[in-house]
């Protein structure tokens, strides 16, 4: 199924006279009430943008696991304004997008070097980097979380993988985070050029990279990532760069955003902050319920390549879909008290949605939860009297979300 099918399908197909369609204006206003409004009437919504919305956990899961949704392919790109290009190729090429074979042959050489055990043995060498990271900032007694440590975090944990020099940090993440903007909706020309110029440097940045490793292998990621990849013998240049890339842009940027979002909701918590502080084997808890309620990644895209039916409403063959994980995690259906932050919870899943189900489950997901977790016992060890100042404001529905600032304080 082509992103060129897709589309053609989704501007002609109707929806039908029972399938409400959702506006920008009213998710922008208030994305958890709109989903909500939608959700307890509708299993299935149109997006005014022309995508079907699966807005309830029970079908979000199963339909992840459906062989009748397919990766989205080059479909996002495309009704975002890219056709060619850096962008149009990370899609292209990437595993995230990929089916069957491809997706399988992409996403293999990455099996070993995620694992859970691998990346356990990489904690000691994370919480070494947010000690220094809080060094930094500590004495000053105030600090924008974001800047000071949720950004440069996972841009260093990468580095360090990677093997990539402490100086080229500020230009990749800065990078990684313009790239990810592919996700939100009316992008403008100028917009659309910054992105793309982005991600032509990313590109360019990872091949020197994996050229460099060519000529002079290291005891690290990329080295290890060529080594397995030229073994099994299945994929391009093209491919291994651009795997990487995304590895890169999707790393930096929803870890970004879950850290201190995280740190956010146990602060406008106070008694589940201090319980934190008081019992660290209470952490995990707390980063999978703020992933829960406010997750950094809402959605993930598909293609029907037959007609779909969901709880009397069908999704035409050729249209594209979003499995909206935001949506789900809040159904009234699968939790108990859904729009509440609680870390005691007991319904808490046991495969965490956000990370998505089926073949296309996050990769990453250990890595993401070595740093959130070393991240919220370090801050909660070192500065345990830490006071929320300003609020962050966290937007977007579909794709990686945004986030602005969040200022904190405390007495050194």
């Amino acid at each position: 199924m082509t992103a060129e099918i897709a589309n053609k399908e989704l501007s002609t197909s109707s929806a039908g006279p029972d399938v409400p369609t959702m506006t920008l204006h009213e998710l922008d206003a208030d994305t958890h009430g709109t989903f909500r409004r939608y959700r307890r009437d509708h299993p299935v919504v149109l997006h005014e943008a022309g995508s079907y919305f699966v807005l309830r956990m029970a079908d979000v899961e199963r339909l992840s696991k459906d062989v009748r949704l397919i990766g989205s392919g080059t479909a996002i790109p495309e009704m975002t304004g890219f056709k060619q290009g850096a962008i149009f190729d990370t899609f292209d090429y990437g595993m995230l997008t990929a089916n069957g074979d491809v997706h399988r042959r992409r996403r293999a050489p990455f099996s070993k070097l995620f694992a859970a055990r691998a990346i356990s043995q990489m904690r000691p060498r994370i919480r070494r980097v947010i000690e220094h990271i809080i060094d930094e900032w500590y004495e000053d007694g105030e600090t924008n979380l974001i800047e000071a440590l949720s950004a440069p975090l996972p841009a260093h944990v990468i580095a360090d993988m990677f093997g990539l020099p402490d100086g080229d940090i500020p230009d990749f993440a800065r990078d990684s985070y313009e790239v990810t903007k592919v996700f939100l909706f009316g992008l403008q020309p100028d917009e659309l050029a910054s992105i793309e110029q982005a991600g032509q440097r990313l590109r360019d940045y990872v091949a020197r990279a994996l050229d460099d490793r060519r000529r002079n292998p290291r005891d690290d990621f990329l080295t290890a990532f060529l080594a397995a990849a030229d073994e099994a013998g299945e994929m391009s240049p093209e491919e291994m760069v651009f795997q990487i890339v995304m590895l890169i842009a999707g790393a930096t940027d929803t870890t970004r955003v879950a850290m201190v979002m995280q740190v956010a909701l146990l602060l406008q918590h106070r008694a589940q902050w201090d319980a934190v502080c008081r019992d660290p084997a209470l952490i995990p808890a707390a980063v999978s319920e703020s992933l829960r309620l406010e997750p950094s990644a809402a959605a993930a895209g598909r293609i029907a390549v037959e007609d779909i039916e969901v709880d009397g409403t069908i999704i035409p063959a050729g249209s594209f879909v979003t499995l909206s994980t935001m949506s789900a995690m809040r159904d009234e259906r699968s939790f108990d008290r859904p729009n509440t932050f609680d870390i005691g919870r007991s319904d808490q899943m046991r495969m965490h949605a956000v990370f998505g189900y089926g073949v296309h489950r996050c990769i990453g997901e250990a890595l993401a939860r070595a740093e959130l977790e070393e991240g919220l016992a370090a801050l909660t060890a070192r500065i345990p009297r830490m006071q929320l100042d300003v609020a962050p404001t966290l937007v977007g529905h579909f794709g990686i979300r945004r986030i602005d600032q969040m200022r904190v304080s405390w007495k050194p």
